[in-house]
């Protein structure tokens, strides 16, 4: 599977899914999402738990892992298939989920983990109980599609003609009885073995099928996000972007350094604790230029990011070189020749190049874009990215591109490294196994 179209794809396709009336679902990027689950299926499934990637993507992916056959994978990739479909099922708004579950419908898919995921979604959705209300019918479908129709109605009518449901210990396990009902055995085989809280499913399938008006609205905002959460505070300041740019500017100040070197050392264990390292050689070409430095109310602040993401890509990458262009980190000055430092940086001869700047190319604009250009006719294929450091997320960056035909990625924020990392490592051979293992161990609950 070859993770960096895909990767850039599920950042940048936002077009919706779509249902035909009476037909199959619009989706125009099929056959890209095809070929990439039949290339690597967990690997492609674990790339939408990346932060950064599209809901509607995301979507898509949940809509594949559902609808194909599982046959011939292996229990562990069954079992983290899943996982991520449940992630996917409460992280994505659920509007996005409920439309991959009726083309599924519409796909006439019904694979035993089809079964499981609609009944989970229709009877343990945190918001389920919302839902119902609001979208009754398409719920409906998706529990009958799961169940079948009959089976469906059919726990439907024992349920209503049962009356109340108690759930009862017998030999260390918890089943439940329909009270004034011989029907239990049949909710249990039909319905109740898909659900880990029969109680509350036996409510909920009563709330599906009992009269009621529409025009509830639904919930928007996923229970479980996928991505972190964050705050976009009114005003920005350099020292509200992350623990550790505002430890750095507060050393570039000239604060205590006996306090503030281990405050910081602590701020950036926590930040990379649990990631994976990084099996390969970067080359980071830094921009030291004044411009980076800045002034007033800005002043630190995209230097302290920048120096941010170095104290991270040191702890996370096995091999880091720093190739500094124009002063230095703790004072920067002069102009930034990034096209020297790009050709320093290939020297040493690394798996990935990353140019950290602002954007203004200082001494010899255009020269970047020229040397980048030139270096794959000299036979030099090794991967640069481009990654822009901003003053907040609004900055506009039309006029801060030195090299538009590289790849580019700004951040402004400590929170950006969470997608910023896979986005950067995807471009190099060992970033697939980097992103695998980082995703799992996110799946596993190891980061939030």
């Amino acid at each position: 599977m070859d993770i960096q179209p895909l990767l850039l794809h599920f950042r940048t396709h936002d077009v919706p899914l779509a249902l035909a009336r009476g037909g199959e679902p619009v989706w125009d990027d099929a056959e890209f999402h095809r070929s990439a689950w039949l290339s690597d299926p967990e690997g492609y499934a674990l790339l939408a738990l990346v932060p950064g990637v599209l809901p509607w993507q995301r979507a898509r992916v949940l809509l594949r892992i559902l609808a194909a056959a599982q046959d011939g994978l292996d229990d562990r990739t069954r079992a983290t298939l899943a996982k991520i479909t449940r992630a996917l099922m409460f992280g994505l708004p659920p509007a996005y989920a409920l439309t991959a579950l009726l083309a599924l419908r519409r796909l006439r898919a019904n694979h035993k983990h089809v079964t499981r995921a609609m009944v989970a979604f229709v009877l343990e959705h945190p918001e389920a109980d919302a839902l119902i209300e609001a979208r009754r019918p398409a719920l409906v479908d998706c529990f009958e599609h799961a169940l079948g129709k009959a089976t469906a109605r059919g726990c439907a009518r024992l349920i209503a003609e049962g009356g109340r449901a108690r759930l009862v210990a017998e030999r260390g396990r918890a089943r439940l009885v329909a009270e004034g009902d011989t029907g239990s055995a049949y909710l249990r085989r039909s319905l109740l073995r898909f659900t880990s809280d029969p109680a509350t499913a036996v409510e909920r399938v009563r709330a599906l099928y009992a009269p009621g008006t529409y025009g509830a609205t639904a919930p928007q905002e996923p229970p479980a996000p996928l991505d972190p959460l964050r705050e976009h505070p009114p005003i920005v300041t350099p020292t509200i972007r992350g623990d550790i740019a505002a430890t750095l500017v507060h050393l570039y100040r000239g604060g205590p350094v006996a306090e503030l070197r281990p405050a910081l050392a602590g701020y950036v264990a926590r930040a990379t604790r649990g990631l994976a390292r990084l099996d390969a050689s970067v080359a980071m070409v830094l921009d030291t230029s004044a411009s980076m430095r800045g002034y007033g109310e800005r002043e630190w602040a995209v230097m302290s990011q920048a120096a941010a993401l170095r104290l991270v890509l040191e702890q996370v990458c096995d091999r880091l070189t720093v190739i500094e262009t124009g002063g230095r980190e703790q004072a920067p000055s002069g102009s930034a020749d990034l096209a020297s430092g790009l050709l320093d940086a290939v020297g040493t001869h690394p798996d990935l190049v990353v140019v950290v700047t602002d954007g203004y190319e200082n001494h010899l604009p255009g020269d970047l874009a020229r040397v980048a250009a030139t270096l794959p006719r000299a036979g030099v294929t090794t991967p640069v990215v481009v990654c822009l450091a901003a003053f907040t997320r609004g900055d506009d960056l039309t006029l801060r591109d030195p090299a538009p035909e590289l790849p580019r990625q700004s951040f402004w924020h400590q929170d950006d490294f969470a997608g910023l990392l896979p986005w950067m490592f995807a471009h190099c051979g060992p970033g697939l196994g980097w992103i695998r293992t980082t995703m799992l161990d996110r799946l596993e609950g190891g980061r939030t």
